[in-house]
């Protein structure tokens, strides 16, 4: 976005894209395991998804994504700049003041807490447990070689706080689907790290791409066979049916064309993009094939 383009917006509109809601794969890629794990702990307990406990974990998930986005940014306005995919951003360009910065995550923050309280107290506990994670993640790359792991684990909250909201606890379903999530998150957020990697190295802050270096791409297949496993291992247990199995390979598929083209030589530059939103798709393709067992469609 150029500086005149810039200059045109409005306030509401900087705040827009503080939020990254012009960007809505990065909101989809979070609620995505929030719904998987909503309709698979349903399953699990032979109900249907509660419907008002949807549309929580849909309008939560937009509050807390919202308040890491502006977290993320205050930690950052002053590396942004440095970074060509983020140099635009409104506080990293200064067009929004920290001030405001600091009152639209008061306001994202307390939409979450609202949610939140309707939620049973081991939901309630674990949605608290998930702020100092969020809050901590972007500092990391300044001091953690593998700051993904940090996002992977504050990812995994979306699984665990919907799961015991349906169920009352964690089981051992829980935890499969919670490392599916971790590993996927590890996966994709490393494609992602690589676009910035001269960045990176030039700024001097950490990424799961460059601690990996060479191997990056083996990583990732790691990444995502584990993600695999672990949702094929969820799927016999739970019974999800023939539809959830047809989502998981259509998503193997999918993983083993990216990897390939990761290894190659020379990568095109929009290959990163375009493998995470894929992932979103991966991510709707899998609650798709969740769904019919659930809803009782097939056994």
């Amino acid at each position: 976005m150029n500086s005149g383009i810039t200059n045109n917006e409005s306030t509401f509109q900087k705040i827009v894209r503080l939020l990254r809601w012009h960007k809505p794969a990065g909101r989809l890629i979070l609620m995505l395991p929030a719904l998987w794990a909503t309709v698979a702990a349903a399953k699990s307990i032979h109900q249907l998804p509660p419907l008002d406990l949807l549309g929580v974990v849909i309008l939560g998930s937009l509050a807390t994504s919202a308040a890491g986005c502006v977290i993320n940014d205050l930690w950052d306005r002053d590396i942004d700049p440095q970074v060509d995919r983020t140099k635009n951003r409104p506080l990293a360009e200064r067009s929004l003041s920290i001030q405001v910065g600091i009152a639209v995550l008061l306001v994202s923050g307390l939409c979450a807490f609202l949610l939140s309280t309707y939620l049973n107290p081991l939901s309630f506990g674990l949605c608290f447990a998930a702020v100092p994670v969020i809050a901590i993640y972007p500092a990391c790359k300044r001091f953690f070689p593998v700051p993904q792991l940090v996002l992977s684990i504050a990812w995994g909250f979306t699984v665990l706080i919907p799961w015991s909201a349906v169920t009352g606890g964690l089981d051992r379903y829980a935890w499969g689907l919670w490392l599916a999530v971790i590993a996927w998150t590890m996966g994709f957020d490393t494609i992602y790290a690589m676009s910035d990697r001269e960045d990176d190295l030039k700024v001097g802050v950490n990424s799961s791409a460059l601690f990996f270096g060479r191997y990056v791409t083996f990583a990732i297949a790691i990444f995502l066979a584990i993600t695999l496993g672990s949702l094929l291992w969820l799927g016999w247990e739970v019974q999800l049916g023939y539809t959830h199995y047809f989502a998981c390979l259509t998503a193997g598929v999918i993983w083993i064309w990216q990897c390939n083209r990761l290894s190659q030589a020379e990568i095109p530059t929009e290959l990163y993009q375009k493998a995470f939103g894929q992932n979103v798709w991966i991510g709707f393709i899998i609650l798709a094939g969740m769904i019919p067992s659930t809803l009782g469609i097939i056994g």
